[in-house]
């Protein structure tokens, strides 16, 4: 099994507002930098969409770890989320999850995978964490200048 390093991150310009994601999948020597936006989002959205989308780049089962600094995102799909599935979808407030659409694709997107979901701190100099808070810093400023065009 292909050993995979992730970093995921998500911006927003404003919450909810202009947004971006960003990753950067390694594997051995290569390394892959994926983005993308939505001009109406929210930080949390962003941060679930770069995890998405560098998992869903794989396309054979890998044994992966996951940074981001995100602990939305890590507390979700290793805490939360098999409570979420128990009481139909419903948090512990008796509301609706929020992000369910997304909480879903993470899953699937996760489940071929043995992952090792890590926290890093942000803006604290990780290399990788860096590039992907930057490749999505972009790609949120790039929806919002394609908003003012």
């Amino acid at each position: 099994m292909k050993n995979i390093h992730i970093y995921s991150d998500g911006a927003c310009k404003g919450n909810p507002g202009p947004g971006g994601w960003g990753a950067v999948i390694q594997y051995g020597k290569h390394e892959k930098e994926i983005s993308g936006g939505d001009v109406n989002t929210t930080n949390n959205r962003m941060e679930m969409q770069a995890a998405i989308n560098a998992l869903n780049m794989l396309i054979e089962p890998c044994k992966v770890t996951l940074f981001t600094d995100s602990k939305y995102v890590i507390d979700g799909i290793t805490k939360w989320v098999e409570g979420w599935k128990r009481n139909g979808w419903v948090n512990a407030s008796k509301k609706p999850v929020r992000n369910s659409d997304l909480w879903h694709e993470l899953i699937a997107a996760a489940k071929d995978h043995d992952i090792e979901w890590t926290w890093v701190k942000g803006h604290d100099g990780n290399p990788g964490n860096e590039r992907a808070d930057t490749l999505a810093s972009d790609a949120a400023i790039a929806i919002m200048e394609e908003i003012e065009d």
